[in-house]
């Protein structure tokens, strides 16, 4: 797969069989590694909801795969590339405070949720993290919905769902990373006008957590699903995400 053209409208889907969530070996894993930084402002004071903070992080990707500064001779865009050539990397930390001040100091776009804020950046090398972005904590991700009960699956055909695996305990860091490839992954697979309506809604979505009795349904649909590589949490190649955007599902 040409990655460079990857973020572009297109008719053809630009995922299969060597998609870069893949977990067998291929030429990518050779390639130079790079990570895209997502970093969540978590006040002590007033935390974000958790739901609120994964969906605001897939949209956060997606507000960044579409940025004019990622593509053609746009300044993030050899980095997009370069990224996007590689395995698909997302870690995401926690600022508050001062920190979070100095990371909004740095090039990127701060996306805003109902009341979560997630600032994404252009990829940086897998070692090579902007020491403001590189202080920051990985741990006390860890949020929560307001309501203990998982929300309900939202009203409306029309609407893309990324559906969370129910046997898998994810720190909202980590479930934030994973609805940010699900994002992608659905994104890849649109055409060109599909990809114009979702952006023209401003990315809407949700993040879910399917019922147990739909999660062997749905992570077999087709749907394009996203496989950890086992890096942190969880044991390498678990579906975390299913991506069930209404085109896609269309397409069954």
């Amino acid at each position: 797969m040409s990655t460079k053209d990857a973020p572009k409208t297109s008719e053809v889907p630009a995922v299969g069989a060597d998609s870069p969530f893949r977990q067998e070996h291929a030429a990518r894993d050779e390639a130079p590694q790079f990570v895209l930084p997502l970093v969540v402002r978590i006040e002590k004071a007033d935390p974000p909801a958790r739901t609120d903070a994964l969906e605001t992080a897939a949209r956060a990707v997606l507000v960044l795969l579409t940025d004019e500064r990622a593509h053609g001779e746009g300044e993030w865009a050899e980095a997009v590339r370069d990224w996007q050539d590689a395995r698909i990397r997302k870690v995401v930390r926690r600022a508050r405070g001062a920190e979070w001040r100095k990371a909004g100091t740095l090039p990127g776009i701060t996306v805003h949720g109902e009341r979560a804020e997630v600032r994404v950046f252009p990829p940086v090398p897998l070692d090579g993290w902007p020491k403001e972005l590189a202080k920051l904590q990985v741990s006390g991700t860890d949020l929560d919905d307001p309501d203990p009960a998982t929300p309900q699956a939202p009203a409306g055909a029309e609407l893309p769902v990324l559906w969370l695996n129910p046997d898998l305990d994810m720190s909202a860091g980590k479930a934030m990373a994973q609805a940010g490839h699900a994002a992608q992954l659905a994104w890849w697979e649109l055409t060109g006008a599909e990809r114009d309506a979702w952006r023209e809604s401003g990315f809407r979505l949700a993040v879910r957590t399917a019922a147990r009795e739909r999660w062997a349904g749905l992570s077999g649909s087709g749907l394009p699903v996203v496989r950890d590589a086992g890096f942190t949490e969880i044991a390498p190649g678990s579906c975390t995400v299913v991506s069930d955007h209404p085109a896609l599902r269309a397409r069954l």
